[in-house]
């Protein structure tokens, strides 16, 4: 069998080691350490100078913290993206509030702005205003996050931005994750850099970082013994994880080029390909370009569907995968509100993720390539 092509696999840099050995020998190998300190302040430059980071064991408890931050509570209403993985919406359920899902634009595939309004307008009607808005950056590529701050702006609803796919992105040259007034990063092990499990949340606002590292720490109030005035979370990352973050921040200017290098390999393969079509940044937009991302026309290939291509990869033993399911469609999200049309139906219904990982080989990705093009010449 032919060695397996994975969707996004990490790809460590080379001092990852040096960081974790370092950890090991001052035997900082719980949570907290210099590694963590270290993190922070490697992500914080990286972003802003006026960027304040607080390193977590997640994503999700990123995005669980800001909530709670935000005031969000039992029987408030959140807007969330609908094109997205669960973990942008579960931290809502967490709080026993309700998602609110806003369809996608056709130029990114994020958040539509005019449905984000609508949505707003019908819950404030209702006499329910949201109490935050989530837009994503889905596959790297950055949300029309001017509309969208507009729009927050104008009914003043804050707005917690999830960068997880997309650190290294940028609009205008603005780094994604410095838009809202939260955000939330990733480095679980597929993301464009790793600490094998972890995240991070992000704010100008220094405060309100310090008080999600508060509760992140289980909430322990300054005295000798363990005391607690409020309910904590065990959220923050451990030395260790930092430790290998700390190398890979080292790379990420390279894993974006080798991101983007993908695309452009498997833009330049298909261009003759009907039916075949990648999402495009529009004009100031950087996009990490975290997955290579395509649309299948059935009605242009000639009846050649996005499964056909995806099952062809399987018996290649190259891992692809469908779009994100919206959220609005999801069996555990039945019942709740959402705006929109069909925008995000089609494009899960059309749309696959090819190998993106940083540490393919060409010869890899022209697997994927002859893969992909037997099956447009045998018709599926």
């Amino acid at each position: 069998m032919n060695s397996k092509i994975w969707l996004s696999s990490p790809h460590m840099g080379g001092n990852e080691r040096k960081y974790v050995t370092e950890a090991f020998d001052s035997n900082w190998v719980a949570p907290l350490g210099p590694n963590v300190n270290g993190l922070e302040t490697d992500i914080a430059s990286y972003l802003d100078d006026d960027i304040h980071v607080a390193a977590l064991s997640s994503g999700t408890a990123a995005l669980h913290l800001a909530l709670i931050l935000l005031g969000v509570e039992e029987g408030d209403e959140v807007i969330c993206q609908s094109m997205t993985f669960s973990a942008s919406a579960n931290p809502i359920r967490y709080q026993r509030a309700t998602p609110v899902f806003v369809d996608s634009e056709t130029d990114t595939w994020n958040m539509d702005p005019a449905f984000l309004e609508e949505a707003i307008k019908d819950r404030m009607a209702k006499g329910k205003k949201p109490k935050a808005i989530i837009p994503v950056h889905l596959y790297g590529m950055p949300a029309k996050m001017k509309e969208i701050l507009a729009i927050a702006g104008t009914y003043e609803i804050p707005v917690v931005e999830d960068a997880a796919e997309a650190l290294g992105s940028s609009i205008n040259g603005k780094k994604c994750g410095t838009f809202g007034e939260m955000a939330v990063l990733s480095f679980n092990g597929n993301k464009i850099i790793t600490t094998s499990g972890g995240g991070a949340v992000v704010s100008t606002n220094e405060d309100l970082v310090k008080q999600a590292t508060f509760l992140a720490t289980q909430a322990r109030d300054p005295a000798p013994h363990y005391q607690h005035s409020h309910i904590g979370y065990n959220y923050r990352m451990s030395n260790i994880c930092a430790g290998i973050g700390r190398g890979q921040m080292e790379v990420l200017p390279e894993r974006v080029n080798q991101r983007r290098a993908n695309f452009s390999f498997y833009k330049e393969a298909f261009k003759d390909i009907e039916g075949i079509s990648f999402v495009e940044e529009p004009e100031g937009f950087f996009s990490n370009r975290w997955l290579t991302t395509v649309l299948v026309d059935p009605t242009k290939t000639g009846g050649v569907t996005r499964e056909d291509i995806r099952l062809a990869l399987e018996k290649e033993n190259i891992e692809s995968r469908p779009l994100w399911k919206p959220m609005h469609l999801q069996p555990v999200f039945a019942g709740f509100p959402f705006y929109g049309e069909r925008v995000a139906e089609s494009l899960f219904e059309n749309g696959l993720c090819l190998p993106s990982g940083s540490n393919l080989s060409e010869e890899d990705l022209g697997r994927v390539v002859d893969c992909v093009k037997k099956v447009m010449r045998d018709g599926g």
